[in-house]
């Protein structure tokens, strides 16, 4: 016996046939979807644990207050994340601020809930140092969920004091004119006193994976530029008129170009990972610059985890160029000892102390573990500088050396931020101590 089925109900039937066989497509598809979801979070929430747990086992100045303060209280056994802001004394010093007290804040965080999400760092301080400088600054390094997007920014508006040395690397003491001045302090003490403001901002956007290009703007202004040694012959000076800048005041003003490469798994203190930068700086009088130059730079960082066990044992290099092409740049403006992005290079000499058109420099740190509870670290460094001047001599010809070690003290654990004590030398009998928070790079 067959069963006859009419054309309006076979048409039913497979309708319904159809949408069941649809709805139990996109449930398997969904219940996929779900699961991988499930199972990235699961994996996002394990990570976080175990960086909460590492971190628990940290001590750093917020366990040194809590011990202080409340000395019965039992350790946290949650794990909660700590927090990533630092509120502190601005107290540094070295040769070429004097001593400084001021106040600091410091701040940073993942944004987002991607792992692989970059940290974000921000801080702002005010200050003023036995040498008169009087200082405000707030900059941010930001990246955006995923790292689509990179922000990095400073404003800077100061009363500073600089040193006048010269231009050039310097070779042996009593050597040349520069070599003089740098050897001998009576005639190197040439202050150059101004009110600056700097306003710089760079907007990088991802292409490929870790890699970015970016652009962006600098505004470098400075007035009231005076010099306690009035006589003609001084290096700003000669170099100002020869130069055609005014030796009051003058602007760089320019656009910024640069591509960066970056896989570095902390923006305070690296323990793996590279860094590079490279691009150019366009000076134009159309952005009411004084005058019109292109330089290019270089920043390239590179970090060796040295132990699995204790990732804190690491070796990193670094090094950093800036070469005008054409124009013509403000004597102060030159790249230089301690000229770099954040004016901490070169290590045992004050800033500027070496100088020129273009201008490379190179380190190589070693970091390590004191106490288990990592709240004490030590570092061992080394640096080299070279320049060129006007004299003929050229960069790569000669170049000047420094030294040091310090102590490292776990100020933030969440944020890995360290306050840093150094002791530095350098050539000429030039020698210092510095202390700052966070690492040199």
């Amino acid at each position: 016996m067959y069963y006859t089925i009419g054309r309006k109900r076979l048409s039913f039937l497979l309708k319904i046939l159809l949408l069941f066989l649809f709805t139990s497509i996109h449930y398997c598809a969904y219940s996929q979807v779900a699961d991988s979801l499930k199972a990235a979070s699961l994996r996002t929430d394990s990570i976080r644990v175990k960086q909460a747990a590492a971190l628990s086992k940290q001590f750093d100045f917020g366990n040194l207050i809590r011990d202080i303060l409340h000395p019965n209280k039992a350790p946290d056994s949650t794990h909660k994340k700590p927090s990533g802001i630092t509120i502190v004394p601005n107290i540094a010093s070295n040769p070429t601020i004097g001593s400084q007290l001021g106040i600091k804040a410091v701040a940073g965080r993942k944004l987002g809930n991607d792992p692989n999400t970059l940290l974000s760092v921000a801080a702002t301080s005010a200050s003023i140092t036995t040498k008169g400088i009087i200082y405000f600054y707030v900059n941010h390094n930001i990246y955006t969920p995923g790292n689509t997007w990179n922000f990095q920014g400073n404003f800077v508006i100061a009363k500073t004091v600089t040193p006048d040395e010269g231009l050039g690397i310097g070779r042996n003491p009593g050597g040349s004119e520069t070599d003089q001045i740098l050897a001998n302090p009576a005639r190197k003490a040439r202050a150059l006193n101004s009110i600056y403001l700097n306003l710089r901002e760079k907007v990088y956007k991802e292409i490929q994976k870790n890699l970015y290009v970016g652009v962006g703007a600098s505004f470098d202004i400075r007035t009231q530029i005076k010099q306690k040694d009035t006589a003609n012959l001084t290096p700003y000076n000669i170099y100002s008129d020869e130069h055609g800048f005014k030796r009051g005041d003058y602007r760089a003003d320019g656009l910024l170009f640069n591509l960066q490469y970056t896989t570095r798994d902390n923006q305070n203190r690296a323990y793996k990972g590279i860094y590079v930068d490279a691009g150019f700086r366009v000076n134009s009088t159309l952005l009411a610059s004084s005058k019109s130059s292109v330089q290019f730079t270089t920043d390239f960082r590179k970090y060796f985890s040295l132990s699995a066990e204790n990732p804190e044992h690491v070796l990193a290099f670094w090094n950093w160029g800036s070469y005008l092409i054409s124009g013509n740049v403000p004597y102060l403006e030159l790249p230089g000892t301690s000229k770099d992005g954040t004016f901490r290079s070169g290590r045992g000499y004050t800033s500027g102390y070496f100088k020129g058109t273009k201008y490379n420099y190179s380190e190589v740190e070693y970091r390590f573990p004191i106490l288990a509870n990592k709240f004490v670290s030590g570092v061992t460094f080394a640096n080299a500088q070279t320049a060129n001047d006007e004299a003929g001599t050229k960069i790569f010809e000669h170049f000047q050396y420094g030294y040091g070690a310090g102590l490292r003290l776990l100020f933030n654990k969440a944020t890995r931020t360290n306050l840093c004590l150094d002791y530095a030398f350098g050539n000429y009998n030039s020698h210092g101590f510095f202390l700052n928070l966070n690492e040199t790079f």
